[in-house]
């Protein structure tokens, strides 16, 4: 560190010296600090900050050294490699990945999920074999391949990962330099790329169960790839359990069962995925598994009825001519993710059964659609007013989906 000092005493001091670099106050801004690093013949200015780590970009750094070093790195490569780096994605091996196909028809027998008992031993016994080890890129290969596996389409998600040791993109197969967070990897199924390859890789993205680590506050299209269905196994299980014995159940999904036993459910589901035992022989209390099946569309990042549609809802439930309005609403459907449209469906389907059960339940369409409203849909922004004015539209467009289901899906 070298005190309150100008560009210019900077440059002096650093003349010659390839690599070498000096922290300096600025002169202008007292208290604002700038790293003058030496490259390529010229000393090169970064305003410095520091959060509890060191960086001048996004990148954080334990030291300054370490900064320099990684910086360094960056400018030579993009130096040296500048025209190749520019034109890496323009020729990608992510559609062509030439493996054997083979180690594709093993891999795609280990990850599809099937009912088969004999096909999962095939499974078992291949365990241990060199498939275990393979990457990510693979596994998609694979996937696409699998006719057992539900074509949803994912986006991948990617988040800025630091790689031990050499690491090359599974997009254009170049190196992917740098000291920390040379690339982003998709915390769901594991694909590592360069950052500026990630907006180029498809939306097909195959979630690895080994990563999604529970089932309740997971991402619906996620949690339903991952498990290869056609919609969450929680509703699956619970609307089967449900029917074979709770629909004349006096205030079906009114009634609250106990908040402690709703939350054993949780934890059995997150625990056990689709084994967990639901059964009446450990919960007789019905209202404790619609109470379940609640939570875990209350606890969606992203509602069944998105964040991205949820307006256009909200503005079609306002329409007061009934065709039109019904007609705006099958548009609207139309625009929800092909994972969250199915699980809508056959909720729907299921809360027109409880409807014909009235008189046993006491549960008709404009109930339910007080309870459902504002468990399927939420506002994108947390504002309580808002969402206080749009709660009997929410009631609205719910009972209008039960009452119409059979035309609306």
């Amino acid at each position: 560190f070298h005190g309150i000092i100008s560009r210019e005493q900077a440059d002096e001091i650093l003349a010659g010296v390839e690599g070498a670099y000096i922290l300096r106050e600025s002169q202008r801004q007292p208290g604002c600090y700038t790293l003058a690093l030496r490259f390529g013949n010229q000393t090169l200015n970064y305003r410095l900050f520091y959060d509890g780590k060191h960086f001048v970009g996004e990148k954080r750094f334990e030291s300054i050294h370490d900064l320099v070093t990684d910086g360094l790195i960056t400018l030579y490569i993009e130096t040296k490699a500048s025209e190749y780096i520019s034109k890496m994605t323009t020729n990608p091996i992510y559609e062509h990945i030439g493996y054997a196909t083979l180690l594709r028809e093993k891999v795609s027998r280990r990850l599809s999920r099937t009912k088969n008992e004999s096909r999962k031993a095939s499974v078992t016994s291949e365990e241990n074999t060199p498939v275990e080890k393979i990457t990510s890129l693979v596994r998609r290969a694979a996937l696409t391949q699998n006719d057992n596996h539900f074509n949803y389409e994912k986006a991948h998600n990617f988040k800025v990962h630091t790689f031990r040791g050499p690491h090359w993109c599974e997009y254009c197969a170049n190196f992917m330099w740098g000291l920390i967070a040379q690339g982003v990897r998709c915390s769901d199924c594991g694909l590592n790329v360069h950052k500026q390859c990630s907006k180029y890789v498809p939306n097909d993205c195959q979630p690895d169960l080994k990563r999604i680590k529970r089932v309740y506050c997971c991402d619906l299209t996620t949690l339903v790839k991952a498990h290869n269905t056609q919609r969450p196994m929680v509703v699956d299980s619970c609307i089967r359990e449900i029917e074979a014995r709770g629909l004349k159940s006096e205030g079906l999904y009114r009634v609250s069962g106990f908040t402690e036993h709703i939350e054993d459910v949780k934890m059995a589901f997150d625990r056990d995925g689709d084994k967990a035992d639901i059964s009446a022989s450990i919960y007789p209390d019905i209202n404790i598994i619609a109470g379940a099946l609640k939570l875990y569309f209350r606890d969606l990042p992203i509602p069944v009825i998105t964040y991205d549609t949820y307006s256009k809802f909200i503005e079609a439930a306002k329409i007061s001519n009934p065709d039109e309005r019904l007609e705006a609403i099958h548009e609207v459907l139309m625009l929800l993710p092909a994972a969250h449209y199915e699980t809508l469906r056959y909720l729907m389907i299921h809360l027109k059964k409880v409807t014909l059960h009235e008189k046993e339940n006491f549960m008709n369409a404009e109930n339910l659609g007080i309870v459902f409203g504002p468990t399927l849909m939420r506002p994108p922004e947390d504002n309580t007013l808002a969402t206080l004015n749009d709660m009997r539209y929410q009631k609205l467009i719910v009972q209008i989906l039960i009452e119409n289901e059979d035309v609306l899906f």
